[in-house]
């Protein structure tokens, strides 16, 4: 089956665009061996993530089982996942 968008690892909660995605596409989403659909509600550009499942305010990001930043505003499965939304949490002395 042809995919859409790549999950790096199964904790992940966001998936990788591996081609330009229109809003309402119905993507492809393949994670491991499996593959299962998500209605996309932003359209996403190659190389961007999108959230597999809703995200709260505050909640980390997570990409190669690693958190990768924290959710500003509470992000919807199937939206865009990018700076607008998300924080990163690396080498910020306002954190210590």
């Amino acid at each position: 089956m042809k995919r859409d968008a790549i999950v790096i690892r199964v904790e992940d909660n966001v998936a990788t665009a591996i081609r330009n995605l229109e809003a309402g596409h119905e993507a492809a989403v393949g994670i491991g061996e499996e593959v299962t659909r998500l209605k996309l509600r932003q359209s996403i550009d190659y190389g961007h993530k999108m959230a597999l499942n809703d995200i709260a305010r505050g909640e980390k990001i997570l990409k190669y089982a690693a958190v990768i930043g924290q959710a500003t505003q509470a992000i919807k499965a199937g939206e865009h996942v990018h700076v607008h939304n998300v924080e990163s949490l690396r080498g910020r002395g306002d954190l210590d």
